[in-house]
C-alpha cells in the first residue's frame, strides 16, 4: 500500500528544486571549464610551465575540495544559514578563477604555474564550502526518493551548457591562448550566476536554529579537535567506515581520465580541437549520464556504484589494450571515446555516492558525514594518486590497470553496503 501512496513534499520543494538544479548545473560548468583534468593542464603547456607542476593540478583541485571540510563543520553547524555559506563558497570560486584567467594573460612559465596552484587552491576551499552545505539546504528542502532525480538534472544541465561550449572551441584550430583564457572567463562567470539563483532558495525557518542551539557549546569545544572527531566517526561508526571505504574505491574513474589526456599527448593530439574533443566528451558524458543515473541512485545508490566500478574497471582494461595494439593513429579517435565512457560511468558514480551519504543520515548528522567524509578523502586522494603516479613511471597504461584493480575490489564492497534508498524501504 505505502508504494502506492504519493511522497509527502516538503514546502516549497518545487520552487527549491528548480532553484537547486539551475545553480548546481550552472556551477558544473564552471567544474568543467576551469577543469585540472583538461583546460589547465593544456593552458600549462602552451605557456611552458614546467611538467612537474602539471602533474599537481588534479590532487591540489580535488583533495583541496575535500580536506577543510571537517575543519569548517562546526562553523557551518552554526551558521543559521546553509544558503548563505554556499553563497559565499560560489562567490570565491568564482574570484579564483577569474585569477586563473587573469594570471594566464599576464605571465607565463614557471610564476603561472606557481599562481595558478595556489589560486587553485583557494577555489578549492570555496568548493569545499559548497559541497559541505549543499548537501544540507538539498537534505531539508528535498525530499528523500526525489534528491537523485534532482542532483541527476543539475548534471544535466550543466553538461549541456558545457556541449555548446566545446561545439564553439571544436572550430578553433590553431593554437590560441585566447581560446583558453575566454573558457577561463565563462567558468567564472558561471559561479557568479550559480550564486545568485541560489539566493532563491526559501530554507525552513527552524531547519537548523534547534541544533544550533543545543550544539553551539559543544560545536565550540570540539572547533580545534576536528581531526580527532573525524577519525573517531571513521573507527566507531560502522556504517559511516563502509561508505567511505567504498567510496575511495571509486577513485577508479575519478583519478583515470588524466592518464587517458596523458595518452593522448603522447599520440600528438595536442591542438585546440584535440581539447574540444576532451571537454566534448565531459559535456555530452554529464548530459546523458545525469538524469538517468539520478533515477537509478534514487532505486538503488548502491548498485549503481557497484556497477559504475565494474564497467570502468573493464573500460580502463579495454583503453590499455587499444593503445598498445591497435594502430597509432586510432588513438586519436579512440582516446576521447575512451574518456567519454569514463566520464560516462564517473557522473553515474558521482550521483550515486551523493544521493547515497544524503539519505543514509538526517540533520546535522548528514552534515558531519558529509564533511568528515570528504576530509578523509581528501588524505586518500593524495595517497592513492602519489601512489598512481609512482606506479605511472612505469607508463599510463601501468597507472590504469592499478585503477582498474581498484575498481574492481569497490564493485564488491559496494555490493555489500546497506539499502538506504527511498523505494526499497518502501
Amino acid at each position: 500500500m505505502s508504494s502506492s501512496q504519493p511522497r509527502t513534499s516538503l514546502p516549497h520543494e518545487s520552487h527549491n528544486a528548480g532553484r537547486f538544479i539551475i545553480a548546481n548545473g550552472v556551477q558544473n560548468v564552471g567544474d568543467q571549464l576551469v577543469a585540472a583534468k583538461t583546460v589547465l593542464p593544456w593552458l600549462f603547456q602552451f605557456a611552458g610551465v614546467p611538467a612537474a607542476l602539471t602533474g599537481l593540478l588534479v590532487p591540489i583541485r580535488e583533495s583541496g575540495s575535500m580536506l577543510p571540510q571537517a575543519a569548517l563543520t562546526p562553523w557551518v553547524l552554526n551558521a543559521p544559514s546553509r544558503k548563505k555559506l554556499w553563497i559565499v563558497g560560489g562567490i570565491i570560486q568564482a574570484l579564483a578563477a577569474f585569477g586563473i584567467a587573469l594570471a594566464a594573460l599576464l605571465i607565463d612559465a614557471l610564476p603561472l604555474g606557481i599562481t595558478v596552484l595556489v589560486l587553485l587552491g583557494v577555489l578549492s576551499v570555496g568548493r569545499a564550502l559548497c559541497s559541505i552545505t549543499g548537501k544540507d539546504v538539498q537534505g531539508s528542502t528535498i525530499s528523500k526518493g526525489k534528491r537523485g532525480v534532482i542532483t541527476g538534472r543539475a548534471t544535466t544541465v550543466g553538461g549541456i551548457a558545457t556541449l555548446v561550449v566545446s561545439g564553439l572551441l571544436a572550430f578553433v584550430d590553431d593554437v590560441d591562448l585566447a581560446a583558453i583564457v575566454t573558457l577561463l572567463l565563462i567558468g567564472a562567470a558561471s559561479w557568479v550566476v550559480a550564486s545568485l539563483v541560489f539566493t532563491g532558495i526559501i530554507e525552513p525557518h527552524d531547519a537548523h536554529q534547534d541544533a544550533q542551539e543545543e550544539d553551539s557549546e559543544s560545536d565550540s569545544e570540539q572547533q580545534g579537535h576536528w581531526w580527532t572527531d573525524t577519525w573517531q566517526l571513521f573507527t566507531q561508526d560502522r556504517k559511516f567506515r563502509d561508505f567511505v571505504i567504498v567510496r575511495s574505491l571509486m577513485l577508479v574513474s575519478a583519478l583515470s581520465t588524466s592518464f587517458i589526456v596523458a595518452l593522448s599527448h603522447a599520440v600528438g593530439n595536442d591542438s585546440l580541437s584535440g581539447l574540444a574533443g576532451f571537454v566534448l566528451a565531459s559535456g555530452l558524458a554529464a548530459l546523458m549520464g545525469g538524469v538517468v543515473s539520478g533515477r537509478m541512485s534514487d532505486i538503488s545508490s548502491r548498485k549503481v556504484m557497484s556497477v559504475g566500478a565494474a564497467i570502468a574497471s573493464v573500460l580502463l582494461i579495454l583503453i590499455v589494450l587499444a593503445a598498445r595494439f591497435l594502430p597509432q593513429d586510432w588513438s586519436f579517435y579512440l582516446l576521447p571515446v575512451g574518456f567519454f565512457a569514463i566520464n560516462l560511468v564517473h557522473t553515474g558514480i558521482r550521483v550515486a555516492r551523493k544521493t547515497y551519504v544524503v539519505d543514509m543520515a538526517e540533520g546535522d548528522q548528514r552534515t558531519r558525514y558529509v564533511a568528515s567524509a570528504n576530509t578523509l578523502m581528501g588524505v586518500i586522494l593524495l595517497l592513492v594518486g602519489a601512489v598512481s603516479a609512482g606506479i605511472a613511471i612505469f607508463g599510463n597504461e601501468a597507472a590504469l590497470l592499478f585503477l582498474a584493480g581498484i575498481g574492481l575490489v569497490g564493485t564488491w564492497r559496494a555490493g555489500k553496503l546497506p539499502e538506504v534508498s527511498q523505494s526499497k524501504q518502501d
